[in-house]
């Protein structure tokens, strides 16, 4: 458990580790990468690498923090990845029921496995639980329609991270937050300010929160460059404000 400079949250928490390729979104997976260095640097943790790796020891670390904080679950891993039983993520869903004065923020590119999980496993959602899926691409679209199948009031959430592809017409009914950034690294994949600016349209038309998080290895113009240089402004103004 640790803090991170994800602009969205505040704290990582990693009861599993390690995880396998979905889509086009993991080719280049961060954590993959991260996690092999880890590994280098002799972190027990990280001892399988990107194996996927479940931590029971982690479980409480949550319950060690007494001011209310923004914890993103697994963001080393996909907490409903086939290979995780549904026994254990029952145990991450009682350390989140048992500590209320956190917020949760659950990201997954397997939304169809959580419908599973919580329509036909568990019966109810914490309350301080975001629920997330990534679409990166227009042939992700049906990970929206599977997200919204679940019943609750819970904010719900998109991260179009790394954006791939023009997105197209978008249906955000019954999503509440949209988070788009491009792609860092060597291998990044350009991602176009038409497709950016496509999704902060509709998000402005149907009344849902745009989170700009950067641009990634190629800025605004198309260029290569550092991410840093390449900063998180569209047109010169910083969209990185949720307000629910």
């Amino acid at each position: 458990m640790s803090k991170t400079k994800i602009q969205w949250t505040e704290r990582t928490w990693n009861p599993v580790t390690g995880c396998s390729k979905v889509s086009e979104g993991c080719r280049h997976c961060y954590a993959e990468i991260m996690a092999k260095r880890l590994q280098g640097m002799g972190q027990q943790r990280y001892a399988n690498a990107f194996s996927l790796t479940i931590h029971p020891n982690a479980l409480d670390e949550p319950k060690q923090v007494k001011k209310p904080s923004m914890f993103f679950v697994c963001s080393m891993a996909d907490l409903f990845n086939k290979d995780v039983p549904f026994e254990f993520v029952d145990k991450v869903m009682e350390v989140i029921d048992d500590t209320p004065r956190h917020t949760y923020q659950l990201l997954t590119k397997r939304p169809k496995r959580m419908v599973e999980y919580f329509y036909y496993h568990r019966h109810g959602i914490p309350f301080n639980l975001w629920l997330g899926t990534t679409v990166e691409g227009p042939d992700y679209k049906i990970r929206i329609c599977q997200l919204r199948a679940l019943p609750t009031s819970n904010v719900k959430y998109l991260s179009c991270e790394p954006l791939l592809g023009d997105l197209g017409n978008l249906d955000l009914s019954g999503i509440d937050l949209v988070i788009v950034g491009g792609e860092s690294g060597p291998q990044a994949r350009p991602m176009q300010k038409q497709w950016v600016l496509n999704i902060m349209r509709q998000c402005e038309e149907q009344c849902v929160n745009f989170f700009f998080k950067q641009w990634g290895t190629f800025g605004e113009d198309g260029v290569k460059r550092n991410k840093k240089a390449n900063g998180c402004t569209i047109d010169g103004k910083t969209y990185q404000t949720i307000i629910l």
